[in-house]
């Protein structure tokens, strides 16, 4: 009997994947090495559930996130968040407690209703995989406002004002938020209404490209993120004989969906000075403002990639929340911010 030499390792970055040479991927425990974040005291009382919204795939599931009646004049209607977490397409998930904890802080001090979606990985579920069930998330939003009292969700029915919803995402989430606002505004995502996006949030978004930015090139040893990390990540995603210039990671590749003529509803980029994506980020913004869009681009001086999952309750990631609140408020959301 013929003998087969046992599966070997093919792509390998540490600490978070394997992938093998019969197809076998091993993720390390929990998916991401990230402390365990502590919610100091008096945070807002946020309840969550979670809920299937693709019955057709087993990890398509979201949690729904209410903040406490006592957060809201009761009566009022919340804005919406639809929130997919960061990874790199290729691990992650919202019950990681990083990403729980920056959706209590978004739900309880916005305040909002959050829905944080899980979507299918790379590479055993190869892009647009996970770009297709972010749409699907859309799609369910939409049928829970059009749907019989009787059938809806009673959290979203009691609380969500579908005419203010916004679509945030960090780092490979932050990725997924830019091809679902090209869907969206190319008309792919299909009838919506009653639900308005009105606007995004792209924190630390994940692009590449074939010529190295400045940021890529000079970032300081130690860092979250590295050039090895980032380009085994892309081997890994990209269909084979791809460049890093594939639409997927490029927003502008030669073969990227132009933009220009795009209804794009106003976008939020938040940036790290120490994350070696911080010149893609910037050059994202700097392009939709020549296009004649609304993008604004905050950069956090010392911080690193995905600070704002790594630490959800220090200082910086208290900025972050103001600034959604601020950008919500603006976008027609929530009240005003307090000084």
């Amino acid at each position: 009997m013929a003998s087969f030499p046992p599966p070997h390792v093919v792509e390998d970055i540490p600490e978070l994947l394997q992938v093998f040479s019969d197809g076998t991927v091993v993720r390390s425990a929990y998916t991401y090495p990230l402390p365990i974040p502590t919610p100091p005291p008096a945070q807002p009382v946020v309840h969550w559930k979670d809920v299937v919204y693709d019955a057709s795939h087993d990890v398509c599931k979201l949690r729904v996130y209410k903040p406490h009646a006592s957060s809201y004049p009761s009566g009022d209607k919340l804005p919406v968040i639809v929130y997919y977490h960061g990874g790199g397409y290729i691990m992650g998930s919202f019950e990681m407690p990083c990403f729980h904890n920056c959706c209590l802080r978004l739900a309880g001090e916005l305040p909002a209703v959050v829905l944080s979606a899980d979507y299918r990985l790379a590479p055993e579920h190869p892009l647009p995989a996970g770009i297709d069930d972010a749409a699907n998330v859309l799609r369910w939003v939409r049928g829970q406002a059009v749907a019989a009292a009787e059938d809806a969700d009673p959290w979203l029915a009691e609380l969500a004002d579908f005419g203010r919803v916004f679509v945030a995402g960090d780092s490979g989430g932050g990725g997924v938020v830019h091809h679902t606002a090209v869907r969206l505004a190319s008309g792919q995502v299909g009838r919506l209404d009653p639900v308005r996006v009105a606007g995004h949030v792209l924190l630390f978004p994940l692009f590449g490209g074939e010529d190295r930015t400045a940021s890529e090139l000079e970032l300081p040893p130690g860092q979250l993120l590295s050039l090895p990390v980032t380009d085994k990540g892309w081997r890994i995603l990209l269909p084979p004989g791809s460049t890093r210039d594939h639409p997927f990671a490029n927003p502008f590749g030669p073969d990227s969906p132009a933009m220009d003529a795009l209804p794009l509803p106003p976008m939020l980029v938040v940036v790290a000075e120490y994350d070696l994506l911080c010149d893609r980020a910037a050059d994202y913004v700097a392009r939709l403002k020549a296009m004649g869009k609304s993008a604004e681009l905050v950069k956090f001086q010392g911080q690193d990639h995905g600070f704002f999952s790594v630490e959800p309750y220090g200082d910086a990631g208290t900025e972050v929340v103001r600034l959604i609140r601020r950008f919500v408020h603006d976008n027609g959301g929530v009240a005003a911010v307090s000084a």
